[in-house]
């Protein structure tokens, strides 16, 4: 696993990291222990990066550890592959858990703790429909009223729980809720429920248990029974923080204590685990692991860098107010780190022969190009070069517009570490299409550099017809056109901002003949192109690319 740079260097620190130097500080705590509590029904993405980064990233800057703990108390949404993958996005992302637990582990614990609210007449069992208790819920003017359940004796809860737990009633026909108050100003003090009952099969206790906590319930009890000091959530939670210490103190156990943050929103995406996971069976993307996918494997088979990731949760900070993101702090963040590791090749997409009429037929040279100018110890490569060439079809004008300064005829050129080339001319199909330009070379500007002095303004890139790869590239873009994907009119869908433009597949693109031995998630830059990194579908028999990022943000001006 590759090392990662200490958190928070500078010194100014956001409010988690001052809460927790304060809690040092004055001896609350002699050291601290952070979780990160996925629950196991889908893919991590972006947005939980960020709280990755600042659980894990705080306990090590403070000498602590985190915990990874998987929230798996509803068996109909989770698997045993979010579980794995989870895991893998963690570990990829370059952090390592101190203990693993799931909330499952605790299931029998927090059964005797219910049984011990209800004991002291803190709990009960209700029979009510769900329907039926939203209906007597109230509202946030209004108070809730009393379920006709919510006196039932001791015995008769413990009785019924019992009975619950045994697997004797049917799923929805009663739930145990917390006796609390049902005209409390917060909502979710109002007798939340505790437990309801599900007969399906859990991905690691089986059918043991037919019921099973609510978070609100279980999630606390979890912190307290791993000695959680900062349980750090975001910002949706605030309102639940109550609940959450309403347990605590009830079951008189160890007091962890929830702080709140701003969840990452970044626009021209979803964060939505259910719209990601409609994305993905309504097969508008490829998979969870498409790379036009906000989740942390298809950031990552786009090209994104562990590093990139990490330094743009750094950038955007810790807030206690909900912002949205821009998506280009995201690419920027990408570009930086990319720029300073990234290979140079030479690749041409869209490509047109260049055939150089004074470069002798059997004449075959090498010629020195720079594998990164940001990383002099990447040292240099050897590129063949010979009579016949491919360049971009957008690299030649026949007619151009003042100040353009690429291959036109009459006009010279430096190719890249080659030579300075003058167009002569151009052959054609019956319809008009340009099949071949023609030119001549300077043989003493090898190099690129006249000797006489004269000034070159253009340089293009190329490669050798003679000696290179076929590849496929595929030029991805963001997922929807719209700013705010989620804002739409009632009787419209978030799907209509899909953007029918987010993928382009081009075939026969040309490369530089050392990528046939390029591995997945292998990262380059093609020169004056964009930082591509080589996909899963690759093979050296048939290469695929996929563009991770432009150089340069082409979507802030539109």
């Amino acid at each position: 696993m590759e090392e990662i740079k200490e958190v928070g260097e500078k010194t100014n620190m956001n409010f988690i990291e001052e809460i927790i130097s304060n809690d040092l500080k004055s001896g609350k705590h002699n050291s601290i222990i952070t979780r990160f509590p996925p629950e196991p029904n889908g893919y991590l993405h972006i947005g939980h990066a960020k709280s990755i980064c600042l659980n894990f990233g705080v306990a090590k800057k403070f000498g602590g550890r985190t915990n990874l703990r998987f929230d798996d108390t509803n068996p109909v949404k989770e698997d045993t592959e979010y579980v794995d993958s989870i895991k893998e996005d963690i570990n990829w992302l370059g952090f390592q858990w101190a203990e693993e637990h799931y909330a499952s582990d605790y299931f029998e614990q927090l059964y005797q703790w219910a049984c011990e609210l209800i004991k002291k007449g803190l709990a009960y069992v209700d029979d009510q429909t769900l329907e039926e208790m939203r209906e007597n819920r109230g509202t946030v003017q209004t108070p809730g009223k009393d379920s006709p359940y919510r006196n039932r004796s001791i015995e008769e809860n413990l009785d019924l729980f019992t009975r619950m737990r045994n697997g004797e009633f049917p799923d929805g026909s009663k739930t145990l809720r917390a006796k609390i108050d049902m005209a409390h100003s917060n909502m979710h003090m109002r007798d939340p429920i505790m437990y309801r009952i599900i007969h399906t099969s859990h991905h690691r206790t089986g059918n043991t248990w037919p019921i099973y906590p609510m978070y609100d319930y279980a999630h606390g009890e979890s912190d307290s029974l791993e000695n959680i000091t900062h349980s750090i959530c975001t910002l949706e939670f605030d309102i639940h923080r109550p609940l959450y210490d309403w347990f605590i103190e009830q079951l008189e156990i160890y007091p962890s204590h929830q702080y709140e943050f701003a969840r990452l929103n970044l626009n021209y995406t979803v964060m939505s685990k259910r719209k990601l996971l409609q994305l993905v069976k309504e097969k508008h993307v490829i998979g969870w692991d498409d790379p036009r996918m906000p989740t942390i494997c298809g950031l990552r088979r786009r090209g994104y860098t562990p590093e990139s990731i990490r330094n743009f949760c750094e950038d955007i900070g810790v807030a206690k107010r909900d912002n949205v993101i821009d998506y280009t702090r995201l690419e920027n963040a990408l570009r930086d780190d990319l720029n300073k590791k990234a290979q140079r090749v030479m690749a041409v997409l869209n490509p047109v022969k260049l055939i150089i009429d004074n470069y002798p037929e059997d004449k075959a040279e090498t010629l020195e190009a720079i594998n990164n100018p940001e990383d002099e110890s990447a040292g240099t490569r050897q590129v063949s070069f010979s009579k016949t060439l491919y360049i971009e079809r957008d690299d030649f004008m026949e007619n151009p517009p003042k100040k353009y300064f690429r291959m036109t005829p009459g006009q010279e050129v430096r190719l890249r570490y080659a030579y300075i080339v003058r167009c002569t001319g151009v052959d054609k199909d019956e319809n008009g299409e340009i099949t071949a330009i023609h030119c001549t070379y300077d043989e003493q500007s090898r190099g690129g550099n006249a000797t006489d002095g004269r000034k070159i303004k253009g340089t293009i890139h190329w490669v050798d017809a003679n000696n290179h790869c076929e590849a496929e590239v595929r030029l991805f873009d963001r997922l929807f056109i719209n700013e705010s994907p989620d804002k739409v009119e009632e009787g419209h869908s978030f799907l209509e901002n899909l953007n029918p433009d987010s993928l382009q597949t081009l075939q026969n693109c040309k490369v530089e003949k050392f990528l046939a031995d390029s591995k997945p998630l292998d990262k380059y830059q093609f020169e004056r192109l964009g930082y591509f990194s080589t996909d899963y579908d690759s093979s050296s028999e048939h290469l695929v690319f996929n563009r991770a990022c432009t150089l340069k943000d082409s979507w802030s001006k539109k």
